[in-house]
């Protein structure tokens, strides 16, 4: 099988979640440091003209989108796996969580972070909102579900896990949600995981 190559930066959790897919399914890939000035080349904007990150080639096929390329990896090297069950109504929930690590994920606890570590020009206080919001909603599905969608752990897990893990990266605390903390430790357990590098909390410096 011809090498994955996978484009990025350990500290993004749009390519951890990736990474983590690549992993537990056992895939072999090459991981290709693309920083600020690479992503501003010639030849990384044609792999993707936006010049975000992840991207992923595989021969000839190239994706730019964490979460599209989680539903390629499952469709092309685990099909008919938990990853992405085929039930119309499971997919749908496997759909539904994908859609919020995109949406409430990203600008919640991903935009805090983004904000605290790395001084992105967003609102720190809308995405604190936004966790406000969120965070209670997930804690209260997770109270009685081991894992988001299915009984099984699926792509949407790992799509939504990274940037809600480090969320005290962000300044916002875990503390008051026991369930998401469990799952958290029920995702770092799947074989083949492995932690993005840690930051230090604002404030502990």
């Amino acid at each position: 099988m011809q090498k994955l190559k996978l484009y990025g930066t350990p500290l993004s959790g749009h390519v951890h979640r990736v990474a983590l897919l690549l992993r537990m399914l056992d895939l072999p890939y090459e991981f290709i440091e693309a920083g600020a000035e690479v992503r501003q080349s010639e030849q990384f904007r044609r792999l993707n003209p936006f010049g975000q990150i992840p991207v992923l080639e595989d021969g000839a096929q190239v994706l730019a989108d964490s979460n599209a390329i989680l539903v390629y990896l499952v469709k092309c090297y685990a099909p008919d796996s938990h990853w992405l069950p085929e039930s119309p109504f499971a997919a749908a929930q496997v759909q539904e969580w994908l859609s919020k690590a995109a949406g409430e994920v990203r600008y919640g606890p991903a935009s805090s972070r983004l904000i605290a570590q790395f001084s992105a020009p967003e609102d720190y206080q809308s995405a604190l909102a936004v966790a406000a919001r969120f965070l209670p909603q997930m804690e209260q599905h997770l109270t009685d579900r081991e894992f988001l969608a299915t009984d099984n752990a699926t792509i949407a897990d790992l799509a939504c896990y990274s940037y809600v893990a480090v969320a005290p990266e962000g300044g916002i605390a875990l503390t008051p949600y026991p369930a998401i903390q469990r799952w958290v430790a029920r995702i770092a357990a799947l074989p083949g995981f492995f932690a993005m590098p840690t930051l230090p909390e604002p404030g502990k410096r």
